[in-house]
């Protein structure tokens, strides 16, 4: 899944000793501080956006790391004459209850080059678009891949906003200046190409048969998983926990697969000891065999 986010960039000028130092980690040739420029870049944030899609805030830090060496272009021309900058430091940064991606980059001073840095320092290009590449988009609602649950992004359920929540970063890809960004500070642009659904593959390669043996067996997992969860919720309500059986399902319904699995068996061990079954039918142990002395010979 790929995606872009607007940003914005922050003049700054000369690079620190620290920066630096980063800065010919990523160049082949030593730079002096008079020979570049840095400034800063904020990057995705884990805000919903006009999409109706936001970035996992856990996911930030493994995606800041994948921005650093990453090169800044314009206008998302991927061509090595669209190359002007390079991320050379990133971190998370929390801020006003917003968590986001802070990224520090450099341009080599010279030629058309300080138009650029000119431009920056005075304002005029302000506005960054990032694209990255994201494993996942579960909804925010019941924790399925969005898509294949009924929740559409942008309605409210029970008082809670829908939306797409972006997570397992696998690649970043650039930065680019931009004219005009069609997003807010963390918006959302969908980018290289549209996202073809697993149905959609397997009409195109003739994968119908293993599709529909997949999707056979994901729907008896989903009713193994749906039974799995009304044990759980039965296993509460028999050992009596004190919590009402929509407030067990609220709780259980988010709860991973594997640790209900857990659940159960720790559950159920529970009920085994304070409630064990007893038979009905007496043991050979229990029989009392008395015999009348009196028909003995």
């Amino acid at each position: 899944m790929d995606v872009k986010k607007e940003t914005q960039v922050s003049a700054s000028g000369v690079p620190t000793a620290a920066q630096l130092e980063a800065i010919n980690a990523q160049a082949r040739a030593k730079m002096s501080e008079e020979q570049v420029y840095v400034f800063s870049v904020r990057l995705c944030d884990d805000q919903v956006d006009r999409d109706g899609e936001r970035f996992d805030t856990a996911a930030l830090p493994a995606l800041a790391k994948l921005f650093i060496g990453k090169t800044g272009i314009v206008d998302h021309k991927w061509s090595s004459d669209s190359q002007v900058a390079r991320i050379f430091a990133a971190e998370v940064v929390k801020e006003d209850g917003v968590t986001y991606i802070k990224a520090w980059a450099y341009i080599r001073r010279g030629g058309n080059a300080d138009e650029i840095i000119a431009d920056i320092e005075a304002g005029i290009k302000k506005e960054v678009s990032v694209g990255c590449a994201m494993g996942r988009c579960v909804c925010s609602i019941c924790g399925s891949e969005y898509g294949e649950c009924g929740h559409q992004k942008g309605e409210y359920y029970d008082g809670q906003l829908c939306c797409g929540i972006l997570k397992e970063p696998m690649d970043a890809y650039e930065f680019s200046f931009v004219a005009v960004p069609a997003q807010r500070d963390a918006g959302v642009i969908k980018g290289l190409g549209k996202v073809k659904r697993l149905k959609e593959l397997a009409d195109e390669f003739g994968a119908q048969q293993e599709y529909r043996a997949l999707y056979k067996q994901a729907e008896l997992g989903k009713l193994y998983e749906k039974q799995l969860r009304d044990d759980v919720v039965r296993l509460c309500l028999t050992l009596d926990l004190g919590a009402a059986e929509p407030v067990l399902r609220g709780v259980i319904d988010k709860a991973a697969a594997e640790d209900l699995m857990k659940l159960k068996q720790a559950l159920e061990g529970r009920v085994r000891e304070l409630l064990p079954v007893k038979s009905q039918l007496p043991g050979a142990m229990e029989n009392d065999h008395t015999v009348e002395s009196g028909f003995l010979i």
